[in-house]
């Protein structure tokens, strides 16, 4: 059985952590090679324009597997030298590929999102929880620091009193309260969860394919720029997007009342 799952479906494609006995951890090489690979596969394809990630059975991920901390394998073996270089060659890549992923992500959190799956649903553009979900930083409750980017990511989301208190104290929070910190926008009953995700993703891809990564693209590097140099990259992006054939559909359409059609050019 894969251990990650892709599906598409028109504009749409939606890849599923898909080890339930193991609660979807992270932390294994041949997991996380199938993410980015995976991760890969859509950007390619040309007709897809947002992606959902989800969970098989009841957990979203469990991030870490503890059993191969406690006997010292895999990504978790040898010395503190190997370690470190494990961390990077393994579970950071995660945050590393969805954070430069060019495409609109939804994470669909139908359970827990615990520890590095907390963060890996964080490095998504859009979440929605389904009512079984909860979140948890809960490195410090294994004597851990948030090794994969969520004291990056997390702050940003939650702001820096919510993240301090969910990385202090390991705990979990459940979905409404997740709703009520900004972590995710939707709480729904689980039943709903992936309507409501593909609801939301088709809201996306109605959009220019081109305009969507350009518009996640100006989002992401907004975050480490300053006015003038924001208004100084929107201005160049901007450019590039008057030029677009999607752009003048959508102008034309918008004009005559109808539904655009975009190319993507």
């Amino acid at each position: 059985m894969s251990a990650i799952l892709l599906e598409k479906h028109e504009h749409i494609a939606t890849l599923t952590l898909n080890q339930p006995k193991l609660r979807n951890s992270i932390s294994e090489i041949e997991v996380v090679d199938a993410f980015v690979d995976a991760l890969n596969e859509v950007e390619q394809d040309s007709e897809i324009r947002c992606l959902i990630i989800t969970g098989a059975g009841s957990a979203f991920s469990s991030g870490g597997n503890i059993k191969h901390m406690l006997n010292k394998e895999g990504m978790f073996a040898g010395d503190a030298n190997d370690i470190r270089e494990s961390y990077k060659r393994v579970i950071q890549r995660i945050p590393l590929a969805l954070y430069n992923f060019p495409l609109p992500t939804i994470a669909a959190v139908n359970g827990p999102a615990i520890g590095a799956g907390c963060d890996l649903a964080m490095y998504c553009d859009m979440r929605i929880a389904s009512t079984h979900a909860k979140f948890a930083e809960s490195f410090i409750k294994v004597g851990l620091i948030p090794g994969d980017g969520g004291a990056w990511i997390l702050p940003k989301i939650a702001g820096i009193s919510c993240a301090a208190e969910m990385a202090f104290t390991g705990e979990s929070i459940d979905a409404q309260t997740a709703l009520k910190w900004g972590l995710v926008s939707q709480v729904v009953e689980p039943e709903a969860l992936m309507l409501e995700a593909n609801n939301l993703a088709q809201r996306v891809s109605n959009n220019p394919p081109q305009a969507l990564k350009a518009t996640k693209q100006l989002l992401r590097s907004a975050q480490n720029l300053n006015l003038e140099q924001t208004l100084d990259l929107s201005a160049a992006i901007q450019a590039s997007l008057h030029q677009t054939e999607d752009h003048l559909e959508a102008v034309q359409a918008m004009i005559e009342k109808r539904a655009p059609k975009y190319k993507g050019q």
